[in-house]
């Protein structure tokens, strides 16, 4: 069922009468049948309120206790039009029938005149008071209104923000809400919790059905880290490629690691969301953030995994922390020289008059054009930036300073610190660069990044040898080169030699020294016959030149003899020279390659390698997007996951991932189109335009 809204509008009668009654009742949800959440009205909001001058904030639009009903009460404030047919409000001059009962009056007042109880009783003429006075009307449709359209707005931006249910505590919000439209009911943060709890259930059975008939291989991937509630957490995602070469990440759980949060609360944990999805027996491979406790904790789950089922199960250590942590040590040397640049970008970024001296002395001493704001965060894409800085535009910084010398005089850089900075910049650029493809790649495959981490083994070991390199970047290289070496250790096995050999643009030719062995040819094409053998398949010679199409462009025009050979040759490979052979005799594709295409066209040719494939692919070389660490939107997603408590972490962030993933937002089971939502939203906008034209 698709959310469903429908207009309703009550019109009003003829001669100027106006209703000005409200439907503001409201239901729980568990009162509610789920059609009757999903098909609320949206029409066009009623007029808004011409709030006077000097009313104050504070002004309470709740019911106020029932006074008195008589009649001398309200019409005191009313007076009767000249051809006796209608009053006249005196404080806005809206108009009402001569018929209209006391009670609607009362809630006039009420309603658009808070507190006129205690205004002089004089008051006669709508002039003497400082209010905005609208024209009379003479006829307007009142309107009945469900605003549950509004609160299911606000749920969707609630998750998409990152924003805990009891951001709607604050009461300005609803106080906005109800400027705009008195008659607005927010909803209570207990009653978003309960939405957002009933969601997260719906759309979480839906990627364990959506698991379910995942035919190939998962691999997961794990995060940790502390709340400001000082919990400990753990997300779990889970990847894969589907038989159409689409590469899926979700998010299965975000779970609260128990005290003392070492290697067997973190064991537990994973072993209870891979039990509620059913995955136990179809992971193949666990990629972390290279933390002790995580690591153990993942020999406790191999071996335990191994005793349940034959297959492989493997360790993948995550390239994108290593390569942070070996470009920390690098950047050691020169962190209070980088301080003083972060601090001159950052003036300069809080200055338009200090932009535009930038640009102007960038263009007068030819260093390039920049993009303002100046990325200033402490994460690797900031620092480099300000490496940037002095190499490029150095001569700009030190005018810009000199002139400002008052306030920017203590960040002047001496000659001993500019040589360190062109230095630093000159050894880290092919970091910056291998970060930079790491992060705006499609699929950063292990063969791709063991192939970048095997340059940075190069970088690393040209600097330290060099003799012109100073003693203090040669001892930076040193500890640079102990981490790298250390990930090595660690990624250097069958498995991920598997997995990078399966990259079209590496291959063997590609595929670092240390992973190169001889051996491990072997092993693959041992795991490649037992695992994925011929008896795992259908027989290829079904169809007559089906695997022959690429070739042939779609030409049927072949003889039955070809078609006859083609099928013996296949049969040949089959038992002379398989296809992990004849795939490894090619030669590489270029590395620009996207390799799910490649394999997506190439999988006629290679059926049982391509199953292979598929499931060792998808195992990845980080913990996370590199993206994420490396650049300053890290910065967004680390507030959302320290800011957000305990009781609505899961369910928000769960949520808001599924979301991007492309899945709809559902609650039970019923999928609710925003997109209708919002265009309904816009007709009622266009609707309350037309309205508003015709009362003026």
């Amino acid at each position: 069922m698709q959310f469903g809204l429908q207009a309703s509008v009550i019109g009003g009668k003829t001669g100027g009468l106006m209703d000005w009654s409200v439907n503001n009742s409201y239901k729980n949800l568990k009162d509610m049948e789920p059609k009757s959440v999903m098909d609320v009205a949206l029409i066009p909001i009623m007029e808004p309120i011409d709030g006077a001058p000097g009313t104050s904030d504070k002004a309470d639009h709740t019911t106020k206790p029932r006074k008195k009903t008589m009649t001398s009460i309200y019409l005191k404030f009313f007076e009767t039009t000249s051809d006796g047919k209608h009053r006249k409000c005196k404080f806005c001059g809206q108009s009402y029938s001569i018929s209209t009962a006391t009670g609607n009056l009362g809630r006039h007042l009420s309603n658009r005149h808070p507190g006129y109880d205690k205004s002089d009783d004089s008051v006669s003429t709508p002039v003497s008071q400082p209010i905005v006075v609208k024209k009379p009307q003479t006829q307007v449709k009142a309107s009945r209104v469900d605003f549950d359209h509004l609160n299911w707005l606000l749920t969707k931006w609630l998750i998409l923000a990152s924003l805990p249910p009891s951001t709607f505590e604050e009461k300005w919000l609803s106080n906005s809400f109800k400027f705009l439209n008195p008659a607005v009911h927010i909803w209570s943060s207990e009653k978003f919790q309960a939405v957002l709890n009933e969601v997260f259930k719906s759309m979480r059975e839906d990627i364990r059905c959506m698991l379910a008939n995942v035919t190939s291989k998962v691999s997961i991937t794990l995060e940790f880290w502390t709340s400001y509630q000082q919990i400990f957490y753990m997300s779990v995602s889970c990847q894969w490629i589907d038989e159409q070469w689409s590469f899926h990440r979700l998010l299965l759980d975000i779970s609260r690691v128990p005290s003392p949060y070492g290697s067997s609360e973190i064991y537990h944990t994973l072993t209870k969301v891979l039990k509620l999805y059913t995955l136990e027996s179809r992971v193949l491979s666990c990629t972390h953030d290279n933390s002790t406790n995580a690591f153990h904790a993942y020999h406790t789950l191999k071996e335990d995994l191994a005793s349940q089922k034959p297959n492989p199960f493997c360790y993948v250590p995550c390239a994108a922390h290593a390569l942070s942590s070996v470009i920390d040590d690098g950047l050691r040397s020169t962190k209070s020289v980088i301080a003083k640049i972060r601090e001159f970008a950052l003036e300069i970024n809080s200055s338009s008059e200090m932009i535009e001296e930038f640009n102007q002395m960038t263009t007068t001493y030819q260093e390039g054009n920049w993009k303002f704001p100046l990325d200033v965060s402490a994460r690797w894409s900031g620092t480099y930036q300000m490496l940037d800085i002095v190499r490029k535009a150095s001569k700009t910084m030190e005018s810009i300073i000199r002139k400002h010398d008052e306030t920017l005089g203590r960040l002047l850089l001496n000659s001993t610190e500019k040589n360190a900075i062109n230095l630093i910049h000159t050894y880290l650029e092919p970091f910056y660069k291998t970060t930079n493809d790491m992060c705006t790649n499609k699929l950063p495959t292990v063969g791709l990044v063991l192939f970048f981490m095997d340059h940075i083994s190069e970088t690393i070991a040209a600097c330290r040898e060099s003799r012109h390199s100073p003693d203090w970047l040669k001892n930076a290289a040193i500890d640079m080169g102990t981490k790298v070496r250390c990930y090595n250790d660690q990624v250097s096995n069958i498995f991920t030699y598997m997995t990078a050999i399966l990259d079209p643009r590496i291959k063997i030719e590609l595929i670092p020294e240390s992973l190169n062995l001889d051996n491990y040819l072997e092993e693959a094409r041992s795991h490649f016959v037992r695992n994925y053998s011929t008896t795992h398949f259908s027989s290829m010679a079904t169809s007559y030149g089906s695997t022959q199409e690429l070739e042939d462009g779609g030409n049927n025009n072949v003889s039955f003899a070809e078609e006859i050979a083609r099928k013996r040759r296949r049969a040949t490979m089959g038992t002379a020279t398989d296809e992990l052979t004849q795939y490894l005799s090619e030669p590489t594709a270029p590395i620009p390659t996207d390799v799910l295409e490649w394999w997506k066209v190439n999988s006629t040719r290679y059926p049982r390698l391509s199953v292979m494939a598929r499931d060792f692919l998808a195992v990845q070389a980080t913990s996370m997007a590199p993206e994420d660490l490396f650049c300053s939107k890290g910065d967004e997603v680390e507030r959302a996951k320290q800011s957000i408590p305990y009781s609505s972490i899961q369910c928000v962030l769960c949520i808001r991932s599924w979301i991007e993933s492309g899945m709809k937002l559902k609650y039970k089971s019923t999928e609710i189109d925003y997109e209708r939502l919002m265009e309904l939203a816009g007709v009622g906008e266009d609707v309350a335009g037309c309205s508003e034209k015709k009362h003026k």
